[in-house]
């Protein structure tokens, strides 16, 4: 099985952007977090096996998104 790609989307206080780490570059910025989601989620399917973590301004795990093959047995 392929190795699973991790790309995360979160806020950076400093500069005030949506960043999207992991993946062919190592640090993307948007000005706003649906750009970030929207190029986090391409990027995902792109792979064919990727999980996206998109972070709130407060730094807190607000949803997780998995393409390709799951690799949980459950459902969930």
């Amino acid at each position: 099985m392929p190795k699973r790609l991790r790309l995360t989307v979160s806020h950076r206080k400093q500069d005030g952007v949506w960043s999207v780490k992991g993946g062919s570059t190592n640090d993307q910025t948007f000005s706003t977090k649906a750009e970030a989601v929207r190029s986090a989620a391409k990027e995902g399917r792109a792979n064919g096996h990727a999980q996206v973590i998109i972070k709130g301004k407060d730094g807190k795990i607000q949803s997780e998104r998995t393409y390709g093959a799951d690799p949980r047995r459950t459902k969930g």
